[in-house]
């Protein structure tokens, strides 16, 4: 199974996430985009890369935004 094209960052107990997450799927579904949750914690690079800006979602590997959703962003990427 291939890696989806947009994945969230996030940590544990984090309601800042939960909220993005919620948002994210929005967002995504009018394309019916999947994405991907990893734990910022799971494992030493995101910790490094990411850990005091979550949620951070990342398109294809790169940066789109963090700690707020940027809805017109993400409309961007999928084209819309």
């Amino acid at each position: 199974m291939t890696e989806p094209r947009f994945v969230v960052y996030t940590r544990e107990g984090c309601a800042l996430c939960d909220e993005f997450i919620l948002e994210l799927g929005q967002a995504l579904e009018p394309a019916r985009e999947p994405f991907g949750v990893r734990d910022v914690d799971a494992d030493a690079v995101s910790a490094r890369r990411f850990g005091l800006k979550v949620p951070v979602l990342t398109c294809s590997g790169s940066v789109v935004c963090h700690g707020r959703l940027d809805a017109a962003a993400v409309a961007r990427l999928i084209g819309r």
